[in-house]
């Protein structure tokens, strides 16, 4: 017979939730293999179009689903959940100070650790999407020490998957055959999207592409930018590829990631490649087992390097100010 497994989606009423949602139901996140049981949790505003989503996806009769629930009550939704998927937070609004969205966005994930550390599977594992996704997951940490700092993750996979089609692209080649490509640092626009240990077709990316101007400068900030870019062309942030990306780390993470491909997470830093020890920061890594594990000793050149530290100062700044905010909020 097969397993089951409790999937929890925040801020399931907003347009991730809305691709996410048939994606995880058709075994996207945690494989074919594997029935699934959907939690959908939105605020009590968003509880009447969180009930049609509910309808649709019964609609869709998915085959791997055993039940979709709603819910407005943290603690109610994290009940024996396995996977959380959190895509609830507060967006930045014009006019707002990154402090005050910090508040905002402290506060829910304060709620949400204590509904997740006394209600889901002791085994849950975390992935944070909702920005300022590493900070978020930061607080998340602090806040719920009883959860294994390790099952607490947020999506770069979103980054890396951008790198992967820019490279696609500028080689004339299918995404499939671009591989290991890296993310360091923060979901934000100092990330460093890094080529260095990149392969298409097996060889070396910088080879292949043949231009260093390129891959140094315009291929960084499209990356940086891709999201931006979308928002500019459909009035609308990226939803479809932040719920395909989400469904990607969770697989990987669950499934292990194939023999000699290694993909981006944002994980707990544990001081390698000299970044600040604690911060929730994206590396390289492999998954296999349930877990996922650092890749290490890969050569760093003195670019590589201090675009690694900058983005990693730039988390050191925002979680201090999310520690300040959850001291204020206590």
């Amino acid at each position: 017979t097969m397993k089951t497994t409790t999937v929890l989606i925040t801020g399931a009423a907003g347009q991730i939730g809305y691709a996410l949602a048939p994606l995880v139901c058709g075994g996207h996140a945690t494989g074919r293999d594997m029935r699934v049981k959907l939690r959908l949790l939105d605020i009590a505003p968003a509880a009447k179009a969180l009930d049609g989503v509910k309808m649709e996806l019964e609609d869709a009769a998915y085959e791997l689903v055993e039940s979709v629930e709603t819910f407005v009550d943290a603690d109610e939704a994290c009940d024996g959940v396995d996977v959380a998927i959190m895509v609830g937070g507060f967006p930045r609004k014009e006019g707002m100070e990154r402090k005050d969205v910090m508040g905002k966005n402290v506060a829910i994930y304060k709620a949400q650790a204590s509904a997740l550390a006394t209600k889901a599977s002791p085994e849950v594992k975390i992935v944070v999407v909702a920005n300022p996704a590493n900070t978020n997951a930061g607080i998340l940490m602090r806040s719920a020490p009883g959860i294994p700092k390790e099952n607490i993750t947020c999506l770069t996979r979103l980054d890396h998957n951008r790198a992967l089609a820019q490279l696609a692209l500028r080689s004339n080649t299918p995404t499939r055959d671009v591989r290991n490509a890296i993310i360091w640092g923060n979901h934000s626009s100092s990330q460093y999207p890094d080529v260095n240990h990149a392969t298409i077709c097996g060889k070396p990316a910088r080879e292949v592409i043949a231009d260093d101007v390129f891959l140094d400068g315009e291929f960084v900030d499209v990356v940086r930018k891709r999201g931006a870019a979308i928002i500019e062309a459909r009035k609308l942030s990226s939803a479809l590829s932040a719920a395909s990306s989400v469904c990607d780390h969770v697989y990987d993470w669950l499934n292990g990631t194939a023999e000699g491909v290694t993909t981006s997470m944002g994980v707990v830093s544990d001081g390698s490649y000299g970044i600040p020890e604690g911060i929730v920061y994206s590396y390289p890594v492999t998954c296999s087992g349930g877990k996922w594990s650092i890749v290490q000793g890969l050569t760093i050149d003195d670019r590589s390097r201090r675009l690694m530290d900058e983005s990693a100062a730039e988390l050191v700044e925002e979680l201090e100010m999310a520690t300040q905010c959850l001291a204020e909020s206590t």
